[in-house]
């Protein structure tokens, strides 16, 4: 009988003795561990907060009192230990759990994080409306962690929260890692408190020995802590920071004792104002292998849970991954052109920029997650001369929507975004699928957008781009593999806002931008030859006009496909051509509808959708008769 079998809601862990922890802690992680290993999901990250979510809930009075997860893929046992427990076995499958918190799923999830650095923002708004409430009692908690504080939002928040004096607590769960390792003067900072062997053995001696003066030791340890600012600055040569910002500051602290963060948590619910805890966790604690390669545990797929082996992915692909289409691709344009620089914001594995990385360090920019810097560093770069190649993924470049209209398309500077993971990308759900990114950038005045059909097009738009050096230029490709056994081709330049004709027919025209042609080209298979006509315009902007217009002169029923929504993108694009030319022809959209889609594997979601292989087929099929 284990000790987590008789928790269902925090309010039973609230009933246990503080002994008995230790093996609460133990039983959540091996079942994360256990669980992640046959439903894969974010592990290393969960394992990481299992202390810190134990004594959490514990301390706190959740639901009543907020508990905010950022980035969510920290918070499996905070599912688990919510009510959860049975369905964490098929969180992140069609019909299961999120893999991130979700208001919606549970009355514990006080706030959905799917993208990072925004759980100080929305617990200092929690704290706020309490306050406003009348609930002074009530407190707001942050965890945030995995790079999440290296993005600009989370200072903003900083920055604001002194000035409304309300109960937050923010506590950084800091593991020195994103997916990548953490950079830049913020980990250098947080790395120097962690490590400074002279303020920490001073304060923790200091702090022991006043928890021997039984009654009197809150009170004298209070008093220290309104002295410590001044210790740590002498011994670590710096003010600190986020006393600099107007919250107190408390530790750094073992994220991995659970008995130790229960006391002090305890102390700090009595602390009023805005507080932060600094906790140090090892990403992946408990699982060695986890422990030891910190990137690829961070999702690793399938793997023994008793041996650490990973298992194979179950794939037919003959191709590489897009991202690695690209991260090939851009070292060898790199080694011919050396205006040619590559930027991400905390992905270069993920989008494999890593590749260019190992070779070429001094050309390549992780900056962190920041994409809005990352936009707006890279128009600094092509405002001197310079190509970069800024890699974001479809989901996050929504976050530096004003940087590309006003730091980059405003000034035309050529700033070559390549979006990766657009359009469904499964498991992740609807804070992670690139549905918007053609809708977004379509409006945007000097824009050029792509999409290719395989990797060969990839490579030759990527080839296209830095030799024509005109205005901002985005390329679009999903995640996942991709479609050519032979795909590193020669370089060929292609002809931009040019469309082309894959299969002639007489009765129905699709139109398809991107991959999802490929998918009409197997339901073309289940026609008559000559039945059904295909054309891909690879640019939806400029978008093809001439072929548009040959393609309403020919056909009165026309049929536009896309891996994007279906507001504002390729569909809308055709509508709009045929309002403004006055065609008759019927235009039927297929694509991402209108609304949030949930999380399962890609193949279930676009038959949801209705815009799968059969859906398009039962299309095309009413539209022949």
């Amino acid at each position: 009988m284990k000790i987590l079998d008789e928790i269902n809601t925090p309010e039973d862990l609230r009933n246990l003795p503080e002994a008995s922890l230790v093996d609460v802690c133990r039983d959540l992680r091996e079942q994360i561990i256990t669980d992640c290993a046959q439903n894969p999901g974010h592990l290393g990250a969960s394992l990481g907060t299992v202390e810190l979510t134990v004594a959490l809930h514990y301390t706190l009075n959740t639901p009543y009192d907020n508990l905010i997860w950022d980035v969510g893929h920290q918070s499996y046992g905070h599912k688990i230990l919510t009510g959860r427990k049975e369905q964490f076995k098929n969180k992140r499958v069609y019909g299961g759990i999120s893999g991130f918190p979700r208001m919606a799923e549970s009355e514990y999830d006080s706030f959905g994080t799917g993208h990072s650095s925004t759980s100080i923002s929305a617990a200092l708004g929690m704290s706020v409306a309490a306050r406003l409430a009348g609930e002074d009692a009530r407190l707001s908690v942050a965890v945030i962690g995995d790079g999440s504080m290296t993005g600009g939002m989370a200072f903003e928040a900083l920055n604001n929260a002194s000035n409304n004096n309300t109960n937050i607590l923010v506590i950084l769960n800091d593991n020195n890692m994103a997916i990548d390792p953490n950079i830049g003067g913020i980990n250098k900072y947080l790395v120097s408190i962690s490590t400074s062997k002279a303020y920490n053995r001073l304060k923790n001696s200091v702090w022991h020995l006043l928890g021997r003066f039984g009654k009197k030791k809150r009170g004298m340890q209070r008093f220290v802590q309104s002295i410590d600012n001044g210790v740590k600055s002498v011994l670590l040569e710096r003010s600190n920071l986020f006393e600099a910002f107007g919250l107190r500051y408390f530790g750094p602290v073992d994220g991995h004792d659970v008995k130790h963060l229960v006391k002090v948590l305890r102390d700090l619910k009595h602390i009023k104002g805005p507080k932060l805890l600094h906790c140090i966790t090892v990403k992946g604690k408990g699982f060695a292998q986890a422990e030891q390669d910190q990137i690829t545990w961070h999702a690793p797929g399938m793997y023994n849970s008793t041996t650490g082996e990973r298992l194979p992915e179950v794939q037919k692909a003959i191709s590489p991954k897009f991202q690695d289409v690209f991260g090939h691709t851009i070292l060898e344009l790199a080694r011919a052109n050396e205006k040619i620089v590559g930027i991400t914001p905390a992905m270069p594995t993920g989008c494999s920029l890593n590749i260019m990385m190992k070779e070429m360090p001094d050309r390549c920019f992780d900056v962190g997650i920041a994409e809005q810097h990352a936009v707006t560093f890279s128009a600094g770069l092509a405002a001197k001369g310079y190509i970069p190649f800024c890699n974001i993924y479809s989901s996050f470049l929504q976050r530096a929507y004003d940087q590309i209209i006003h730091d980059v398309a405003i000034q035309n500077l050529h700033v070559v975004f390549c979006i990766d993971r657009a359009g469904l990308v499964g498991a992740d759900g609807a804070t992670h699928h690139g549905a918007f990114d053609l809708a977004y950038l379509r409006s945007i005045p000097n824009i050029t957008i792509a999409a290719p059909l395989n990797e060969e097009e990839l490579r030759n738009m990527m080839y296209t781009v830095q030799i024509q050096n005109k205005g901002p230029f985005a390329i679009r490709y999903p995640r996942g593999y991709g479609y050519m056994e032979n795909w590193s081709t020669p370089f060929q330049e292609m002809s931009v806002g040019k469309g082309r004709c894959l299969a002639e027919g007489i009765k129905v025209a699709v139109i398809s931008i991107g991959t999802i042609g490929n998918e009409v080209l197997n339901v073309l298979k289940r026609f008559p030859e000559g039945t059904i006509a295909v054309y891909d315009m690879r640019f939806l902007k400029p978008i093809d006009e001439e072929l548009l217009h040959l393609i309403f002169k020919k056909f009165t029923q026309i049929v536009t496909i896309e891996d994007g929504t279906i507001v504002g993108g390729l569909g809308t694009a055709v509508s709009e051509f045929k309002s403004d030319h006055n065609y008759g022809a019927e235009v039927t959209r297929m694509g991402i509808p209108d609304r949030f889609i949930s999380h399962g594997t890609t193949k279930l979601l676009r038959q949801e959708c209705l815009f799968d292989e059969e859906s398009l087929y039962k299309q095309l099929k009413e539209r022949t008769k």
